[in-house]
């Protein structure tokens, strides 16, 4: 069967939600619905219907991400489900391929996701290129390593989070751009960032936040929650649940952390979304304090493979052909040669041997600068041609800081 693809209108707000909470198993709270409603992009929402009922559905938010060495319009692809009763009958492949091509025609050169299952994107083009990091760490024996950085100008400000957001949008807009991953944040992301209702607690307690600040102004800021609690002795066992924790420079990142270590009546501070190279592994003299757990993060699909390469930066020099085998994005599937140094990079089709033969869903994966290219070619997922080319284009495409979005979308 074939099932008629259109964007809908906030009429069928409903349906759409309706969808949703099938496929996902959830009820929203109805504040969580309208800010959810609030920053849904209409005309880049999808629905396919089998008659008069939406059998899947899936959504994008036009976003500015930070990719190696500058900046790029991504479509961040969010809200994809398929009701139960009409799973298995190319529902979502239709609304995958639909989208892509909505993609291209808006002129994003690449998209992303956050996968609810990590076995589904593959099959449309999506590679794993970021992690992320939860963990939990015990607050006794967080002494920081000698020469850990420290700004006497510094101090600490207890501050509503309600009343702090515009001190916290400065931060976040000096942070932004120094990771591969990050994206700028509009009203609606702000809003479920500082969400404090009932349903937005889950039972760990309202929002609270501190930040750093000199007299030139707020350099980082942490929002968290703490769920108190004592052990059958008395003595107290609460929980710090980290949300964020941003600051421009070493000496405010470092305060922060030691504020939240040394919170008064908690035993233990849960981080729910960190980067994988966050610094705190680095300042704690006893490392393994820190229980951490892996996790995938973002999922990134190269729509148009050309400009995609063509609009990120290198770290090394790379001169390779790729044959690129697409099987949903039929533009992709062909020879390119991806050359790039310190100046520039560019990507044109050639009809050259290929140097390596690979999955577009491995460039996607490498393109954040976090790819397992040498993992895939061992694994037997690539082929290389040329000894070595593997190699070069993994060193080529690898960056510092590692990738890591921190908000889910």
């Amino acid at each position: 069967m074939t099932y008629p693809i259109r964007p809908i209108s906030e009429a069928e707000w409903p349906a759409f939600s309706g969808v949703l909470q099938e496929g996902f198993g959830m009820t929203p709270h109805p504040s969580q619905e309208a800010r959810w409603k609030a920053g849904t992009e209409f005309d880049r929402t999808l629905a396919a219907f089998d008659g008069d009922t939406v059998a899947g559905v899936t959504s994008v938010f036009s976003l500015s991400m930070t990719v190696p060495g500058g900046r790029l319009p991504v479509a961040g692809v969010t809200a994809v489900s398929v009701l139960p009763s009409h799973r298995r009958r190319g529902v979502l492949s239709a609304l995958m391929r639909r989208q892509l091509a909505d993609v291209r025609e808006r002129g994003e050169s690449v998209a992303a996701l956050y996968a609810s299952e990590a076995a589904i994107y593959g099959r449309f083009g999506y590679g794993r290129a970021s992690a992320n990091l939860a963990f939990q760490v015990r607050t006794d024996g967080t002494d920081f390593v000698p020469g850990a950085p420290h700004d006497p100008s510094l101090r600490l400000r207890v501050v509503r989070p309600a009343e702090a957001r515009a001190d916290y949008e400065r931060v976040f807009g000096s942070v932004v751009g120094r990771r591969p991953g990050r994206y700028a944040r509009d009203e609606s992301f702000w809003a479920g960032v500082l969400a404090d209702e009932e349903a937005d607690q889950r039972g760990a307690g309202p929002l609270r936040s501190v930040v750093a600040e000199d007299d030139g102004g707020v350099r980082g800021y942490a929002l968290f929650r703490i769920k108190p609690s004592w052990d059958d002795d008395g003595v107290a066992d609460g929980e710090l649940s980290l949300q964020e924790l941003e600051a421009v420079d070493p000496a405010a990142y470092a305060l922060l952390w030691r504020s939240v270590l040394d919170r008064d009546l908690v035993s233990r501070v849960h981080a729910v979304s960190r980067p994988v190279d966050d610094p705190i592994t680095a300042l704690l003299a006893n490392q393994r304090q820190v229980r951490a757990r892996w996790y995938d993060e973002l999922w990134v699909r190269l729509v148009e493979v050309d400009r995609a390469l063509a609009g990120r930066s290198y770290g090394a020099p790379v001169d390779v052909v790729l044959e690129v085998e697409d099987g949903v994005c039929p533009w992709n599937a062909r020879r390119w040669r991806l050359s790039a140094d310190a100046t520039g990079a560019e990507c044109k089709p050639v009809d050259d041997e290929p140097d390596v033969s690979l999955p577009v869903a491995a460039l996607g994966s490498a393109f954040l600068g976090d790819g397992l290219l040498a993992a895939q070619l061992g694994a037997g997922l690539l082929r290389e041609h040329t000894p070595g080319a593997v190699r070069s284009l993994a060193t080529a495409m690898a960056w510092d800081p590692k990738p890591w979005a921190g908000l889910t979308f």
